[in-house]
């Protein structure tokens, strides 16, 4: 059982998995004008083996937007392993919207919502072994941005686009306490919510 703890821990956990095989602890002070989402979520990844009914806490900071949120939920989701946690995220710009750890402490996973610089990349791909983005908007400029940059081992660094229809749906939905389920197959990901099934998939993109 993995258990990670960080101090001080002023305010109630911002993710509680009920996980029978996993117990995370990040206890952190959340800004009082954030809002919490809590997400019962039964998560079926037929792809990588993983099925879990979890419980999520999370801390919306005042400038994250709803489709911000609702990809760092998703990308939680689909990255869900042991040792993962959600961190302060906006609040802490120092570091990713998640973090996998291992039975040491050492990150093994960085793992970026939206849009990070060339200079956040080269930091983080020296930080970690892996890096995932996670990309909630239109690729195509933030790629061109990213050309002719230097970014260490920028070439195993894996870029994401996902499906941001699935994530309007999600957003046209999203309240702050709701039950989900994520089912993934051949890489396929179907999102119900109700009596509501939507569907979409991640594309992968590479560094120019």
């Amino acid at each position: 059982m993995y258990k990670f703890k960080v101090e001080p821990c002023t305010l109630n956990p911002n993710v509680e998995p009920r996980s029978s095989n996993v117990e995370l602890i990040w206890c952190n002070p959340l800004a009082l004008t954030a809002t919490i989402y809590n997400f019962d979520v039964e998560l079926a990844d037929a792809d990588r083996g993983r099925y879990e009914s979890l419980g999520l806490r999370v801390a919306r900071h005042p400038s994250e937007s709803e489709e911000y949120l609702a990809t760092r939920v998703l990308a939680y989701l689909l990255e869900y392993t042991d040792g993962i946690a959600l961190t302060r995220g906006l609040s802490d710009t120092a570091e990713p919207a998640i973090l996998v750890r291992d039975l040491t402490g050492g990150i093994t996973s960085w793992i970026e919502i939206g849009t990070p610089d060339a200079a956040r990349l080269h930091k983080a791909s020296k930080a970690s072994p892996r890096v995932v983005v996670y990309i909630h908007k239109d690729p195509a400029q933030y790629l061109k941005q990213l050309a002719g940059t230097k970014v260490h081992r920028a070439e195993e660094i894996e870029l994401l686009e996902v499906d941001r229809t699935l994530i309007a749906d999600l957003v046209a939905r999203l309240d702050r306490r709701m039950t989900f389920t994520l089912s993934v197959t051949g890489g396929e990901l179907y999102l119900s919510i109700g009596d509501e099934t939507f569907s979409g998939s991640t594309r992968r993109l590479s560094l120019p």
